[in-house]
């Protein structure tokens, strides 16, 4: 029998029960990936993270309940969460391989930072089927690994009910609805959905603001952003731009440890 330890953290967060929860697998060599994937789907959250243990930090993996992932913020966030914190709390500093190469996190106390790539987007056209689905027409649309859609203020955002259906066409894996913040402490708001799984709307999503904080960024004026999500969990976190890569920071807290047995 194998048993594997297993950290389920809230990340983007202060607090229990917000930010975007995920899964941390240690693991001491990689196991099959159809047990890696029957392990996400146990476990049903968002993303499952597994990393393994490499000369020059950890190789890590995310894995959500329908197959494997190229990037994940917040499993990313929480994974350096559980090194720092159970694994190796004498470091200031680690480095994950990952299939979007090599992704630095630091931490300054409980502030943890990661070093993602800028994500690039492209305006676009608004389909007609976006515009039914959301129930209203977006002022600016663009085209990048996930469609984002700009609106006019912050209650747009939160009071957005959509139609499911009318998103049977959409041919990317989700979109993100973004404004600017009515709030003096943020710069910009998010909701990310993905309409096509069982899992409308994602908590708090670190990825889809490699794109969403060039954009603000730009129209802004600011290297330095400070961005919230509005889900219903809700979480926040800070963005700066440097040159090609974006600095998402956040903090993470632990939920519960527990152990796997295989």
């Amino acid at each position: 029998m194998i048993t594997i330890t297993l950290y389920h953290v809230d990340a983007f967060t202060t607090r229990l029960f917000a930010g975007n929860p995920a899964a941390v697998c240690p693991l001491e060599e990689w196991l099959a990936d159809d047990i890696l994937l029957q392990i996400a789907q146990e476990n049903n959250l968002s993303e499952t993270a597994f990393m393994v243990a490499t000369a020059a930090g950890y190789h890590l993996r995310w894995f959500s309940p329908h197959g494997e992932m190229n990037l994940c913020g917040h499993a990313t966030l929480a994974s350096a969460f559980v090194v720092f914190q159970f694994l190796m709390p004498h470091l200031t500093e680690i480095q994950f391989q990952s299939l979007s190469g090599i992704l630095t996190v630091t931490r300054q106390d409980a502030l943890l930072t990661m070093d993602f790539p800028k994500v690039e987007y492209s305006a676009c056209a608004t389909p007609d089927y976006i515009i039914a689905g959301l129930k209203i027409k977006p002022i600016e649309f663009y085209r990048s690994q996930k469609y984002i859609a700009v609106l006019g203020n912050e209650a747009q955002i939160r009071n957005l009910s959509l139609d499911l259906s009318a998103f049977a066409e959409m041919d990317l894996a989700g979109i993100v609805v973004t404004a600017k913040s009515d709030d003096e402490h943020y710069d910009f708001v998010s909701r990310y959905f993905t309409p096509k799984i069982p899992r409308i709307e994602d908590a708090v999503t670190g990825a889809t603001h490699c794109a969403l904080a060039p954009y603000w960024g730009q129209r802004l004026h600011k290297t330095k952003l400070s961005a919230k999500q509005l889900s219903a969990r809700g979480g926040e976190m800070g963005c700066e731009l440097r040159s090609d890569r974006v600095f998402l920071s956040g903090h993470a807290v632990l939920y519960m440890k527990g152990e796997v047995f295989l």
